[in-house]
């Protein structure tokens, strides 16, 4: 899988996916070609390509104003890019890339709300795909926590615990399963190291991992590329580097 501008190849690492035999989720290609979002200040990022496949996870690095929750939201078809090229699933629209894909936790997207409960959030998420969804569905929300690992029983008062009481990767879990229950081909997760302590962000990897490792595409954007590259099948660090301008090798060799 490659990742980053032109001539940028990421290293793959053990995580490399093998196409599990009896997938559980439905993935899906992401192709992006030299993608550049322009902000009010000018750049936020710009020169990323990147391939996914499906069963693939991607960690896309990087210190803060790196653009990283901006490049997730453009894959998600949440913004649009000013140059380049997207295709999620074959598809080019942003509107249609929402259809296949899905967030975890953005605090400034889609925050928790804190007086609701665990189970709270579920149903509220699980209501929006109507009422024959969740009877042919009747164990999506517990579905959804298992494959986040986010376990109800080791909560202080069960799938009945405000958010407010959870921690930062319990949060973070719960968001994830959010999104599952959406049934996308692509999750997107952002800030996967913050605000966790070393442990659990290695467990929070493993998780990823493993949805990844059962067919789904994940993306996730963290600053630590280290402790993700045990794991992830690509890395893909920002900001990247301009492509060479044609012609430059050539100057050079003269100047010599």
């Amino acid at each position: 899988m490659d990742a980053g501008g032109s001539g940028n190849v990421a290293t793959p690492s053990a995580g490399t996916p093998s196409d599990p035999p009896g997938a559980v989720f439905g993935g899906v290609e992401v192709a992006a070609r030299g993608l550049g979002v322009r902000g009010g200040h000018g750049w936020v990022y710009r020169h990323v390509s990147l391939h996914a496949a499906p069963g693939t996870l991607t960690v896309v690095t990087g210190e803060a104003g790196s653009g990283r929750t901006s490049l997730l939201l453009t894959l998600a078809g949440r913004m649009k890019p000013a140059e380049g090229t997207l295709t999620v699933g074959g598809l080019a629209a942003p509107r249609r890339i929402r259809q296949v894909s899905a967030l975890g936790l953005f605090p400034q997207v889609n925050p928790l709300d804190d007086a609701l409960s665990v189970r709270e959030h579920l149903q509220e998420r699980s209501r929006t795909h109507g009422f024959l969804w969740r009877r042919r569905h009747p164990d999506a929300g517990r579905s959804a926590l298992a494959h986040a690992r986010l376990d109800p029983d080791a909560l202080p008062h069960g799938d009945r615990t405000p958010v407010r009481e959870l921690t930062r990767d319990q949060a973070v879990r719960l968001g994830v399963a959010l999104a599952l229950l959406d049934q996308p081909g692509l999750l997107l997760v952002d800030d996967a190291d913050t605000g966790i302590p070393a442990g659990r962000r290695h467990e929070l990897w493993d998780t990823l991992r493993g949805l990844a490792d059962g067919g789904l595409t994940v993306i996730a954007a963290c600053t630590d590329a280290e402790e993700a590259s045990g794991v992830a099948t690509a890395l893909l660090p920002l900001p990247v580097p301009p492509p060479p301008v044609a012609g430059d090798d050539t100057e050079k060799a003269e100047r010599r």
